[in-house]
């Protein structure tokens, strides 16, 4: 199970919200399904030029998102004078990895929440943040409250530390369930063995990480999980 595979199965007609899109990795085939409107976010600037070029039908936003409107710093790691677009976060500052390797090049964006734009009909929202997960999710409480969409979710500890306990309860204080695809089945967070399934470095530097490495999650309104549970054995 991936991302695109899930939300593909489970698409109803509706706006579909892509928090980190980068380059369309997502956001191109999410807009190519029937009746979807999809927002795409990103607030690097690099990323965002690129995804102009390829996405003319997609709403693109230069904000990222948060729990609160403001601005915060986009920190990009430059290991070897080569920027690491995909670390890109408002949520780590990386300055404790700085050294003769690696640079830190910062940049303040905007920032906005999912529920000050007051969406009417939310179908599925992906969340690729780099640690900023949790804070897009709360300041989203009113749109998953109102339009119960579908949810997929990169989770890291080692972005975040416990995000993968606190989104969840979150989560499940809404009406949503959250799980994990492992070897064709899903499986109940209670299942995640971090110490085994969530290790790696969260030094930009170093690439080290557990075999399996678990972090691409996913998450469904209770009306809605008898449609999850049948794309997987559980």
């Amino acid at each position: 199970m991936d991302e695109l595979t899930f939300l593909t199965a489970l698409h109803r007609p509706g706006t579909l919200v892509d928090v980190g899109a980068h380059q369309g990795l997502l956001s191109l085939p999410l807009a190519a399904l029937p009746g979807a409107r999809v927002i795409a976010f990103e607030p690097l600037a690099e990323a965002r030029a690129v995804l102009e070029t390829r996405a003319p039908g997609i709403t693109i936003r230069p904000e990222a998102l948060g729990d609160a409107p403001g601005t915060l710093d986009l920190s990009i790691p430059v290991l070897d004078g080569a920027p690491q677009w995909e670390w890109a976060s408002t949520a780590k500052s990386y300055q404790a990895h700085e050294g003769p390797h690696l640079v830190v090049r910062r940049s303040p964006v905007p920032v906005i929440t999912l529920d000050s734009l007051a969406l009417p009909d939310v179908t599925a929202i992906k969340i690729d943040a780099e640690g900023a997960e949790y804070a897009v999710l709360r300041g989203a409480r009113a749109t998953l409250a109102r339009c119960r969409p579908l949810l997929t979710l990169e989770l890291e500890e080692r972005h975040a530390e416990g995000c993968t306990w606190a989104v969840p309860a979150f989560l499940d204080a809404l009406g949503y369930e959250t799980c994990f695809a492992h070897e064709g089945r899903w499986h109940p967070m209670a299942a995640l063995h971090r110490p085994t399934m969530q290790r790696a470095s969260p030094d930009p530097a170093v690439f080290a990480a557990s075999d399996p490495y678990i972090f691409n999650f996913y998450a469904w309104p209770a009306e809605r999980a008898v449609e999850a549970r049948a794309l997987l054995p559980g």
